[in-house]
């Protein structure tokens, strides 16, 4: 006869307790040009919640960037990076989809458009999946090798570029394999920020991606990167751009560990090839 099931006593826990343990949220400084002041924290004072930014992307979330091909996911993911090497704190950058110099290539020019100085470069460590196989095919030999450079370099942020790739051709497992990659940066304690791709069939401005719901529902925060050709007078006049042109958007579309704004805003890609959020959609010029 099979025995009772056990009761996992270590699982259950007070949430008054575990409010005394856990840190004070605080903003992480993303890199792009007016997107910090979308995150918004909640205070009291006087006895009353009030509302202020945050000043960031939450410390300790995990973060999901989606959208379409070229809508900007590998320009964020190189901004982010750039920006916590600036602030000391360092970020070791999973490459899954382009090889290791070809990345630190656009790290250069970022860190140009950027005006940051040479040295920042020292503080962003790659790892290499797009040229190693078995960091791609095996999860266990990913995470010994991310250990070794955490434990290099002290670095607080984690950024993969694409979570698709490590499920590439094999969807079905995509929960299982962001869920764990997910608890790896958890167990780390640090600041993660996670590309993924969308298919084509994927409407534009949702958190689906390329493996489903599975990755938004998992991860902390999705930020959904979007573009669209002009083509009719509707749309130039509508958005303010001339026809034939591209216009971008980007929209949060969700965060469990903050507050943030829920407007569709514009996206602007930057000549010298940077990234900057522009007003919602919709808003006057005295708003903007």
């Amino acid at each position: 006869m099979i025995g009772s099931p056990k009761p996992v006593l270590e699982s259950i826990l007070g949430a008054a307790d575990l409010a005394q343990k856990i840190p004070e949220i605080e903003g992480v400084p993303s890199g792009v040009e007016g997107l910090d002041e979308l995150f918004y924290t909640v205070v009291q004072e006087r006895g009353k919640p009030v509302v202020k930014p945050l000043g960031g992307l939450p410390r300790r979330a995990a973060v999901h960037v989606t959208g379409t091909s070229d809508t900007g996911k590998s320009l964020f993911a190189e901004q982010y990076a750039l920006a916590q090497a600036a602030r000391g704190e360092g970020a070791v950058f999973v490459t899954v989809e382009t090889p290791a110099p070809f990345v630190d290539a656009g790290l250069e020019q970022r860190r140009l458009a950027m005006g940051l100085g040479r040295d920042v470069l020292e503080g962003v460590t790659l790892v290499d999946a797009a040229s190693h196989g078995e960091l791609r095919e095996d999860l266990p030999t990913l995470f010994a090798t991310l250990d070794a450079a955490f434990e290099a370099t002290g670095a607080r942020h984690l950024v993969v570029d694409s979570l698709t790739g490590l499920y590439e051709a094999r969807e079905m497992t995509a929960r299982l394999i962001v869920r764990k990659v997910y608890l790896y940066a958890k167990e780390k304690d640090v600041t993660a920020v996670f590309t993924s791709q969308k298919r084509s069939s994927h409407e534009e401005l949702s958190a689906e991606a390329a493996g489903g719901y599975a990755v938004s529902h998992i991860l902390d925060a999705t930020i959904v990167l979007a573009k669209r050709l002009v083509m009719t007078q509707a749309q130039s006049k509508l958005w303010g751009v001339p026809l034939g042109e591209v216009v971008r958007f980007l929209r949060i579309d969700g965060c469990r560990l903050s507050g943030h704004d829920t407007k569709t805003h514009y996206l602007e890609l930057l000549p010298e090839g940077l990234l900057r959020v522009g007003p919602p959609i919709g808003a006057s010029s005295s708003d903007a």
